[in-house]
């Protein structure tokens, strides 16, 4: 279920990482997404913003929101509306169980990244839980804790 775009054949396109700063991402599902041909085009060329983004369930189908791509330069009149609502594409059973989990936990639903996958464009959608101010700190203290540790072992290595 979880998707993991570091398989062969899979190219990532843009990654989310302030939703990994702002959430802890409980669960994680990997969903295709409804695009024209010149927002595909524009994704091949990596024009695209998921920063902002967010997910939501609307009459038992989930759109992503938000997230920009950027008009195709040679599109002309095709091109579409750059924050316009896409639709996800996911089993009618996962949206259901999404939907309840999201209602009855208080969960938000972020894409985390999107990539192609044997040329057909993917997200992972997170299923995520805000962080508070004090665990952005644990987790800062932590990371620093870490790397004083390594920076430790390393000057030790080098004194042997």
């Amino acid at each position: 279920m979880a998707a993991n775009p570091a398989r062969k054949g899979t190219k990532l396109i843009a990654e989310n990482r302030k939703a990994r700063h702002e959430y802890f991402v409980l669960e994680s599902y990997e969903a295709g997404i409804e695009l024209f041909g010149t927002e595909v085009k524009s994704l091949r060329a990596g024009a695209v913003n998921l920063k902002d983004s967010w997910c939501d369930i609307e009459n038992g189908e989930m759109f992503i929101k938000n997230m920009h791509i950027s008009p195709y330069e040679k599109g002309n009149i095709f091109n579409r509306d750059p924050v316009r609502p896409r639709r996800l594409l996911l089993h009618k059973s996962e949206i259901l169980r999404l939907f309840g989990t999201v209602k009855q936990q208080g969960l938000t639903l972020i894409p985390l990244d999107l990539y192609f996958k044997n040329s057909r464009v993917k997200v992972t959608v997170g299923l995520c839980r805000g962080k508070k101010l004090y665990d952005k700190r644990a987790v800062a203290a932590e990371k620093d804790a870490k790397r004083e540790m390594e920076r430790a072992g390393k000057g030790r290595a080098a004194e042997m």
